[in-house]
Order: structure tokens, then C-alpha cells, then sequence
């Protein structure tokens, strides 16, 4: 069962989702990735270009290498890497530029947090694969300008946005979608996340004796990378302090869902929100960083808490195994759409409770979502996967297929990940 799983997986990863991207995303003319395949499969070559969907296609192509081996997905990773640095590095001010336009300019200035973590993601996720200098010594420095201006030294934790000089900015909001407050557990997510990866890939390269990074896959030359006991601390220690504020500020210890909005001072804003996504992905993300950190006093502490937010995901799951998006219990509105991510972040999260737990009725509820993404969300006939079907099952070719936030992560990380742990249980 956990070979099929695995065979199924590393398939849909290499002929699906890669390949749409090595094939229809490439630009050859501007460099980098295009912007925007709409719903339709149309090709925008004039799209804006996002450093979430960068950072994300850097992420993707690097731990698909790491991996995998397959060299082309060093070249497409590198190809992602080179474009970031080159163009959305703010050299001026530090940092990551929202958007460029088409041809690589500077088009949204601000920045995001959420997006700076990614590129954090991406480069960290590189340099494992590698042993990159650049990468490492990018995400290193971009993990100091979040450390310098976002964290909010008064009441714990990290603010969503400023302006590109790192002033304050009047509309915090992560997309139109969002309320606009100083803090939201998005955010936060999207920052343990990276500095998990980062704490990862600075204690594999510690741990070298000559402290010089061999990447256990491919060709690239290893160099000579020394890394600081005191940055190691340093990461650690921020990830220490992001867990307890999952535990202690984001948990809802009423309804063990995630608040998703919050005013400086951790009042909660936006109304009684769910976000069933985002609650079964920080289980295992959350469970990852404690993994991470390796303190089995914060573990013994995180475990049942990662056991009881999965537990009140369940909430948006359906008989087929697909689950549905959010719900605002004050206005009675329910998000009932079945959104790609939502189902990739599902199977992980259920299967992440077998492989540590010896859940087995979560490994069911992990390979009934796998099964309903195959019957209804992967694209066979075109690759990628299709943005969302809408609870009646039909399917919604209104929003990207390809684009600012639909991006080869979520869907591409779910197959890695049960391709890894699955070795791992094998």
C-alpha cells in the first residue's frame, strides 16, 4: 500500500507537475518564469511576476533535485535562484520586492514578510541540495532583515508588512482576501516553515566534520561553508519562540482551531474564523519544527497539540475525502470550495500522524484525499493540477492554473514528502 502510494506520487511529481513547469513556464526571453497561465491553459507572457510564486518554484525545483537526482531540476533551480537574486533583491534597501513586471523590473516595492520567508524557503532548500554558498548566505541575510524589522520586541512576534525603506505601512493585507491586522497565523506559518529549513540545512552542514558541505546528490562542487555555532542559536531560538506562539497565542484553546488574525497586542480580530487548510498544515509543519529543534521537552509539549489540531481540521473534511476550504462561524459562511492546496496539505498532515503516531485510520484519510485529487483535481490531459472544484463537483477554470499564488509547491512538496517518509517507514 505505502509502495503504490509512493510509486503513484513520485509519477505525478516528475510527468505532472514538473513537467508543466520545465515546459509552459520557462520565459526565454525575459529570464526566469513566466507570471500566468490562466484557467484556461492561455499563457500571459506580459503577467506580473510574483516572489511568492519565484520563491516557491526555487523551493520545488531544488528539494525535487535533492530528491530525485534529475539534473534538469538543478538547472530549472538554479535557473530560479539566479533570477531572485538578480532581480528581487532589493541591493538597496535589503530584503524582497513584492513584484516585477514582465521584463524583471521592480513594479510592487513593499515588503512582505510571508514573501521574504519564502525566499528564505527557497534558498535554504537550494543550498541543501547543493551546498551553495550564495543560496545559504541569501536566506541568512534575509533572515536578519525579518529578525531586525518584523519582529515585534514588545508583544511577541512578527508583523505582516512595511513599506520597501521598512516603514510602516497602512495596508498590511497579504492579498484582497485578507483583513487587514498587524499579525495573522498565515504569516507566522510561512515564517516557522522556512526557518525550519534553514535551522535543517545549517545543522546537516554542522555536522560535517571538515565543515565543508557535500550535496549527497549531483555534480555541484562542494565549498567551503563554516557555519557559526551562534547562528545555529540563533535560528534555533526563533524557532523556538515561533513554536510557543502556535502553542500559546495562534491555538484557540477552546476550539483547537488556529485564529487567523490578530492586533498587536494578540487580541484576536476578523471575527471566529476556520481555515481548515491551514489548520491541518501547521500540524505537521509545527510537528516538523519541533522535530527540527530536536528538545524533547518541547516535543513532549507539541505533540498532543499537533494531535488535537488535526483533530479540528476534520471539521472541514467530506465523506469523499476532500476538504473543504474555511468557514466564518459569526456570519454563517462557508467556503465550501475544494482548493488544490487545501487537498495536498490534507494528505500530508494525515499521513504525517501514521508515520509518527501508528494512526492508521489517519493514513485512510490521507489516501481517500489522494484519491479524490486523482479523480477530480490533477489536469491529466494538460499537467498541473486544476485550481479547485466547487462542492457540487464542478470545476472552477475561472481562477490560474499557473500564476501569483497557484505554484508547483504545495501539490509538488505533498508528493516529496510522502516519497521520503515513506522510505523512512519502508
Amino acid at each position: 500500500m505505502i509502495e503504490t502510494l509512493k510509486k503513484e506520487m513520485q509519477d505525478v511529481v516528475e510527468n505532472n507537475i514538473l513537467r508543466f513547469w520545465l515546459d509552459k513556464m520557462q520565459d526565454q526571453e525575459n529570464g526566469g518564469f513566466y507570471g500566468r497561465i490562466d484557467g484556461h491553459g492561455v499563457l500571459h507572457k506580459d503577467a506580473e511576476k510574483g516572489a511568492i510564486l519565484n520563491a516557491r518554484i526555487l523551493w520545488s525545483f531544488s528539494a525535487a533535485y535533492r530528491v530525485l537526482g534529475n539534473p534538469e531540476y538543478l538547472e530549472a533551480a538554479t535557473r530560479a535562484k539566479d533570477y531572485i537574486i538578480n532581480h528581487f533583491i532589493d541591493k538597496e534597501y535589503g530584503g524582497v520586492y513584492w513584484s516585477l513586471d514582465c521584463k524583471g523590473k521592480p513594479l510592487d516595492t513593499k515588503k512582505q514578510f510571508y514573501a521574504i520567508g519564502f525566499v528564505i524557503y527557497g534558498m535554504s532548500e537550494y543550498a541543501r541540495a547543493t551546498g551553495d554558498k550564495e543560496a545559504l548566505e541569501c536566506a541568512l541575510q534575509l533572515f536578519d532583515c525579518i529578525e531586525n524589522h518584523a519582529l515585534d520586541h514588545q508583544f511577541n512576534g512578527y508583523i505582516e508588512a512595511c513599506t520597501r525603506e521598512w516603514g510602516e505601512i497602512a495596508d498590511m493585507r497579504l492579498s484582497e482576501l485578507d483583513a487587514n491586522y498587524p499579525k495573522s497565523q498565515n504569516t507566522h506559518l510561512h515564517i516557522i516553515e522556512p526557518y525550519t529549513n534553514l535551522l535543517r540545512c545549517l545543522k546537516e552542514m554542522q555536522t560535517m566534520k571538515s565543515c565543508n558541505y557535500v550535496p549527497v546528490i549531483g555534480s555541484v562542487l562542494p565549498v567551503d561553508i563554516m557555519v557559526s555555532p551562534y547562528i545555529v542559536m540563533e535560528v534555533e531560538s526563533a524557532v523556538r519562540n515561533l513554536i510557543s506562539i502556535f502553542t500559546d497565542k495562534i491555538l484557540n484553546p477552546e476550539t483547537h482551531h488556529l485564529d487567523l488574525f490578530f492586533e498587536m497586542d494578540w487580541t484576536r480580530g476578523a471575527g471566529r474564523l476556520e481555515s481548515y487548510g491551514h489548520d491541518i498544515e501547521c500540524s505537521w509543519l509545527m510537528h516538523e519544527a519541533a522535530l527540527v529543534l530536536g528538545d524533547r521537552n518541547i516535543l513532549n509539549k507539541v505533540e498532543p497539540i499537533v494531535r488535537m489540531v488535526a483533530k479540528a481540521s476534520e471539521k472541514g473534511l467530506r465523506s469523499d475525502g476532500s476538504m473543504i476550504h474555511e468557514a466564518n462561524l459569526d456570519t454563517g459562511h462557508v467556503d465550501d470550495d475544494l482548493h488544490w492546496w487545501v487537498q495536498a496539505e490534507n494528505v500530508v498532515g494525515w499521513f504525517n500522524l501514521y508515520q509518527h503516531f501508528g494512526d492508521t485510520d489517519a493514513l485512510e484519510k490521507a489516501e481517500r484525499c489522494w484519491n479524490y485529487v486523482k479523480a477530480q483535481i490533477i489536469d491529466w490531459e494538460n499537467g498541473e493540477w486544476f485550481w479547485s472544484r466547487h462542492s457540487d463537483g464542478v470545476l472552477n477554470d475561472v481562477d490560474d492554473k499557473a500564476g501569483f499564488w497557484k505554484c508547483p509547491y504545495h501539490n509538488s512538496r505533498m508528493c516529496l514528502e510522502i516519497i521520503e517518509r515513506s522510505v523512512q517507514i519502508l
